[in-house]
C-alpha cells in the first residue's frame, strides 16, 4: 500500500528557491521563551514545533512545550535537562547551544510579532509542498483526475482549518455592537433584529433569522421542505429584496425554478410542466413573473457539493453578490471529501460543524435542511423530535435553531384532528431547539397543490371567511374556473382580489403575450 504523502513536511528547494524560512526570528523566539516568563504563553497558541524550519529548532521548541504542558519553569537550566530526558540534547548542538539561544535576546518585548512571521513562513511552506506534491501526482497517468482533485480540495480544507483562531475581545465593543443592534431593531418598523421571512408568527418567535446562526430545517419525505424553503426565498428575495443564494443538491436549477413559477403564479405543477395553459393562466403567469426577474435569488445546481467547495462558493456570494442568507438542499447530500473520517456519521458531524463555522465568518444565516430518521413512522404520535435527526447527533448540538415540519393531515387522512379542530392543510413548524430565544409550534398553510406556504391566517381562510359572508351568490360560470364542488375548495382562495364575482385583478397588459416563459 502506498504510503500517503505528508503535507507538513519542509518542503526541498523549489526551482531553485528556498522554502519561506527565518531561522534567525525562530532562535531569538526560543531564546525569548526561556528568557521571559511569560513569553512561552504568548506564542504557544501561535507556534507548535513543525513551525520551525530548522529541525534542532524543532526539537527545542518540543522541549520547552514539555515543560510548558506540565507547567514547569522554562530557562536555559530546565530546556537542556528535557531535551537531555528526550536523548535529543547532542542532535540540538548540547548545552552549549542553548546557552547560546538566550545570548541572542536583547528584549523578549516583541516575542509575539516575531512568533506570528514564523507561523506565516510555515503556512507557506505546507502550500508549498502541498502543491508540489499535488502536482507529481497530476503528471502521473495512472491517478484519477477526480479522486486527486477530491484530495487536494480536503487537504486545502485540512490547512486553511488551522487560520480561523479569533483574537480575545474585551468587552465593551461587544457591548456597543449589541446595543447599536438593538437600536437597529427598535428603529425597524417590524421591530426584527434578523431577516424577515415573510411569516409573520415565525418571525414574532425569531426576531428573524439572525446573522451567524446555523438553522435546521428537517422533516420526513412529502412533508414539505423544499417547497417550504423555496416559499421562504420567494418571500425574502421577491417581496424584501433580500439577495438569497440556494445550493440545491437534489434538483436541477430549472425544476427548482419550475417550482418557484408554482408558487408564484398560483398554477399546478403538472400544468408547468405539460405547458396546458389557458389564456388566462398564461396572462397570470406572464403578470407574476415580471417580480421575479432580476429578483437577488441565486442557484448552484453542484451535486454531491463538497464543505470546501461550498465554503469558497459562499465567500464569493457574500463579497460580489451581497448575499445575506444561504439555503442547502439537503445537508445528507454534501460531503466532506478528501478528509480521513472512519465514518458517515463523523462526516455528517463534521460537515454540521463546519456549517457553523462558515455561518460565524459569513456573519449571515445558514438554512440547512435535514432528513429524518425513520423511527416517526414506527410510532403513533407522528411528532418529529430532536432524536430523530438523521446520521448525526452533533447536527442538534450545533444548530443554533432546530425546526420540524410536520403535516398532521398527511398521518390521518382526515379533515380534523382528535379534538374536531380542522387540519385541512395545516402544517406545523415545530421549533425544537432555540439557543437564544423561545420553542414552540408556528401554524401555516401548506396549499398542496401549489406546493407553498402560506401564513395560516391569509390566503386561504381569509378569503374563505369573506366568501361566506358575501351578499352576492357566485354564478356557475365563474365556479367552473376552479374545479370540484365548492365544498372542496373555494372560489379564488388564494389572495388575487374579488372585485368582480371573485375574479382575479390580474389583468393582462400590453406585450404581455412576448414575455418569455
Amino acid at each position: 500500500m502506498a504510503k500517503k504523502p505528508d503535507y507538513n513536511q519542509p518542503v526541498a528547494s523549489v526551482a531553485g528557491k528556498l522554502p519561506p524560512s527565518d531561522t534567525d526570528l525562530e532562535e531569538v523566539v526560543l531564546g525569548a521563551c526561556m528568557l521571559e516568563k511569560d513569553a512561552y504563553m504568548n506564542v504557544c497558541d501561535i507556534l507548535v514545533p513543525e513551525s520551525f524550519y530548522e529541525p534542532r529548532n524543532q526539537k527545542i521548541y518540543q522541549a520547552i512545550s514539555t515543560l510548558g504542558f506540565n507547567q514547569r519553569p522554562i530557562d536555559m537550566l530546565t530546556v537542556t535537562e528535557q531535551l537531555r530526558q528526550d536523548g535529543v540534547l547532542e542532535e540540538v548542538g548540547g548545552a552549549v547551544r542553548v546557552t547560546e539561544l538566550t545570548s541572542r535576546v536583547y528584549s523578549a518585548a516583541n516575542v509575539e510579532f516575531h512568533a506570528r512571521i514564523i507561523a506565516q513562513k510555515y503556512l507557506a511552506r505546507r502550500l508549498i509542498g502541498f502543491a508540489s506534491v499535488i502536482e507529481t501526482k497530476a503528471f502521473d497517468e495512472s491517478n484519477d483526475v477526480d479522486d486527486l482533485l477530491q484530495e487536494a480540495e480536503g487537504q486545502l480544507f485540512d490547512i486553511s482549518q488551522t487560520q480561523l483562531k479569533r483574537e480575545v475581545t474585551q468587552i465593551d465593543p461587544v457591548i456597543n455592537l449589541a446595543l447599536e443592534q438593538i437600536q437597529t431593531a427598535a428603529n425597524n418598523e417590524s421591530g426584527l433584529s434578523g431577516l424577515q421571512t415573510g411569516y409573520t408568527d415565525l418571525d414574532r418567535m425569531t426576531s428573524g433569522w439572525q446573522n451567524s446562526d446555523l438553522i435546521i430545517i428537517a422533516a420526513r419525505p412529502a412533508m414539505g421542505k423544499t417547497a417550504f424553503v423555496l416559499s421562504m426565498a420567494k418571500n425574502m428575495a421577491v417581496d424584501f429584496n433580500t439577495p438569497i443564494a440556494i445550493f440545491t443538491l437534489e434538483m436541477a436549477n430549472v425544476q427548482l425554478v419550475k417550482r418557484l413559477i408554482s408558487n408564484v403564479a398560483d398554477l399546478e405543477g403538472e400544468k408547468i410542466k405539460s405547458g396546458q395553459l389557458s389564456p388566462d393562466e398564461w396572462d397570470r403567469l406572464n403578470e407574476r413573473l415580471r417580480g421575479v426577474y432580476s429578483a437577488p435569488l441565486y442557484l448552484d445546481e453542484t451535486p454531491g457539493l463538497s464543505i470546501t467547495e461550498l465554503r469558497t462558493k459562499a465567500r464569493r456570494l457574500v463579497r460580489e453578490k451581497g448575499v445575506k442568507m444561504i439555503m442547502i438542499d439537503y445537508l445528507q447530500l454534501m460531503n466532506a471529501t478528501g478528509l480521513k473520517l472512519g465514518s458517515r456519521e463523523q462526516e455528517v458531524s463534521t460537515i454540521s460543524r463546519s456549517l457553523k463555522a462558515l455561518a460565524k465568518e459569513l456573519n449571515i444565516p445558514i438554512i440547512a435542511l435535514s432528513q429524518l430518521n425513520r423511527s416517526t413512522e414506527t410510532r403513533e404520535d407522528k411528532r418529529p423530535v430532536l432524536s430523530d435527526l438523521r446520521e448525526s447527533g452533533a447536527i442538534e448540538q450545533d444548530a443554533d435553531i432546530v425546526c420540524f415540519i410536520h403535516r398532521p393531515e398527511y398521518y390521518t387522512k382526515s379533515s380534523e384532528d382528535a379534538e374536531g379542530n380542522d387540519i385541512r392543510g395545516l402544517a406545523q413548524l415545530i421549533v425544537a431547539k432555540h439557543r437564544s430565544g423561545a420553542v414552540g409550534d408556528v401554524k401555516l398553510r401548506f396549499v398542496n397543490k401549489y406546493a407553498k406556504f402560506e401564513n395560516w391566517n391569509e390566503g386561504y381562510d381569509a378569503v374563505q371567511e369573506t366568501l361566506a359572508q358575501a351578499p352576492v351568490k357566485l354564478g356557475s360560470k365563474m365556479n367552473s374556473e376552479f374545479p370540484g364542488s365548492s365544498d372542496d375548495m373555494p372560489i379564488n382562495p388564494f389572495g388575487f382580489g374579488s372585485h368582480s364575482g371573485g375574479m382575479p385583478d390580474i389583468m393582462p397588459g400590453p406585450g404581455d403575450a412576448d414575455v418569455p416563459f
